[in-house]
């Protein structure tokens, strides 16, 4: 069963955003699985489940917060390359 969390925030902020209060959530839910994705803390099929997308679209969604769809050092990924 999924869990729920709840986060206070002032009421301007999504005005202030130029943003409705839902468009505000949604984005910060994305920026919370955007940024645990690029600290290698979830898989990008998690962080896309976590904002209720496709593992696709999610990682579409990437270039915008300036994180790369490949979250790998270079070293992991010649190791890929070598065994695949």
């Amino acid at each position: 069963m999924p869990r729920k969390m709840e986060i206070e925030y002032p009421d301007t902020l999504p005005d202030l955003l130029q943003e409705s209060p839902e468009e505000f959530e949604r984005e910060a839910k994305l920026a919370m699985a955007v940024k645990l994705f690029e600290l290698k803390r979830i898989s990008s099929g998690m962080a896309a489940e976590m904002v209720g997308m496709d593992r696709a679209a999610f990682l579409l969604e990437l270039h915008r917060y300036g994180v790369e769809m490949i979250n790998m050092d270079p070293e992991e990924l010649a190791s890929d390359v070598e065994n695949a």
